[in-house]
């Protein structure tokens, strides 16, 4: 039998958050894309938030709203793309889903 390499996996740590306070302070163009979508990650972080307090998975929030999980993932995916936003009723259908009401609020 050949002597196979045998050296063990190591896997790399990866912080996204220490990585894009890096990037943010070294490079002015990734500081102004990633502060143009501000508001997209925290609408983002605000289903997720609603998603786990209620103790559900994607397919029981996609169940609940009356879609298919993959159709869930691209709901909450799109909040990071700009491509395309979910509507008012669908942000509302998610948060009734998630036990939760939609409120709106501008500061």
């Amino acid at each position: 039998m050949a002597n196979v390499n045998q050296e063990k996996f190591k896997p790399v740590v990866f912080n996204p958050k220490q990585t894009a306070t890096q990037k943010r302070a070294a490079d002015s163009a990734f500081l102004k894309a990633y502060d143009a979508l501000e508001d997209e990650f925290a609408a983002l972080a605000e289903l997720l938030k609603a998603r786990k307090e209620a103790g559900l998975t994607q397919a029981d929030v996609a169940q609940r709203m009356g879609v298919s999980q993959p159709v869930l993932a691209r709901i909450e995916s799109s909040l990071g793309s700009r491509n395309h936003a979910p509507s008012l009723s669908t942000l509302r259908r998610y948060a009734q889903a998630c036990g939760k009401r939609l409120v709106i609020s501008m500061v």
